[in-house]
């Protein structure tokens, strides 16, 4: 098949498209390199652009014969979200409906789409499925969550068929170390910690040890990179099938506390992590676990890297190589 990747110089997008040159698949990736790195794309044509430019987006839809679209071109940082919501909003909401209309103009109707688990806000009830009550806490899961609910408009009257995928913690790295995570800046867990115990980096914040868990830190479901990618595969395998549109959650269904996350890295590293204390953040849950149960029904998909370890192993290898 022929996909366009958008967003595919980015940290899941770059091993999207190596997991789909090893499959097989023809595949062009659209990015401006505002958040990803063009190094980061291998083997693969990469066309610095943004899916707010219609008449790129016609261009190429129009020359190039794509069989369906993967979205991963969506600001990430929650945090930023609520001091600057204006960008979220532009580019997560509205540059997304630019490029669905190029897509129905073009007849391009199947698209699998980066959702979050940030659709889901504060949990009631753990782990968390599909089901669950959507009330984003933030602008970017009420983005994730508007988009969400356009594509089941826009399968009504333009017959898109769509799969909106929602992760928990995406972590890890290609298991090559062909691809890891180099957000800039970076906020993520793991890779900070990794940071830290390379002694590239201030002591890691640790907001927050009176949560209502077994430690007193708040507890996330890690999601190795690789695994996200095999469930891409697999959905647009779904949607070339005949499947109906649908959403999936995408965790382990194992959550891991930041305590527990801290002492593998320096189990996997053999190095001290320094760290330090300060108060909890305002809407941080004790609590995100993934239920996955329909994923692995429906798709087909089961997590090859669940151990912890295996995922922060994965990601000191590749950041080793960055040195």
């Amino acid at each position: 098949m022929r996909i366009m990747v958008v967003g595919g110089a980015g940290y899941i997008g770059s091993h999207m498209v190596l997991a789909l040159v090893e499959t097989g698949h023809d595949v062009l990736v659209l990015d401006d390199l505002s958040k990803g790195h063009a190094d980061a794309v291998q083997g693969v044509p990469l066309v610095k652009g943004n899916i707010a430019d219609s008449t790129l987006l016609d261009d190429l839809f129009g020359r190039m014969n794509f069989d369906g679209v993967m979205h991963f071109a969506s600001f990430i940082q929650v945090a930023e979200s609520i001091l600057e919501p204006a960008p979220y909003y532009e580019n997560n909401l509205v540059n997304t409906i630019i490029l669905l209309n190029a897509m129905v103009r073009h007849k391009i109707k199947k698209l699998v789409f980066s959702s979050s688990a940030a659709v889901y806000g504060e949990p009631q009830v753990i782990p968390i499925t599909e089901d669950h009550p959507k009330n984003p806490v933030n602008p970017y899961g009420k983005g994730k969550w508007m988009v969400e609910q356009i594509l089941q408009d826009y399968e009504r009257a333009y017959d898109l068929k769509s799969i909106s995928l929602r992760y928990f913690n995406a972590a890890g790295a290609d298991p090559l170390g062909r691809a890891g995570e180099r957000h800039l800046p970076e906020t993520h867990l793991i890779p900070l910690l990794l940071k830290a115990a390379a002694g590239k980096a201030d002591p890691v914040t640790i907001f927050g040890t009176d949560y209502d868990t077994a430690d007193g830190s708040c507890i996330r479901d890690y999601i190795h990179v690789t695994d996200l990618c095999v469930a891409h595969l697999l959905a647009f395998q779904a949607l070339m099938s005949g499947a109906p549109s649908s959403a999936y959650n995408l965790g382990n269904g194992h959550g891991f506390s930041v305590w527990e996350v801290l002492e593998a890295v320096k189990r996997v590293t053999g190095k001290p992590v320094p760290f330090q204390i300060v108060a909890r953040r305002a809407g941080d849950p004790s609590h995100l676990v993934a239920d996955a149960t329909r994923a692995q029904v429906e798709l087909g998909w089961q997590p090859h890297y669940p151990a912890l370890d295996s995922i922060i192993s994965h990601a000191w290898n590749f950041a080793c190589m960055q040195q």
